[in-house]
């Protein structure tokens, strides 16, 4: 069974804990469209890097 060896002070733990709040997401804008889409990732009408890379044809 794992027991640490010595106590975890607040100021230690607190330390560690810092890095576990919730962040917002990172939005771009699309350069041609203006549209709102995550970073790294193709917008909904499938446009990345201001060139289109996935052709919609729906009727």
């Amino acid at each position: 069974m794992a027991v640490q060896k010595s106590k975890v002070t607040r100021s230690r733990r607190g330390q560690r804990r810092s890095h576990d709040s919730l962040k917002s997401k990172t939005l771009s804008v699309d350069t041609i469209t203006g549209e709102v889409h995550l970073r790294h990732h193709m917008t909904p009408e499938g446009f990345f890097k201001g060139r289109q890379i996935v052709v919609n044809n729906i009727d």
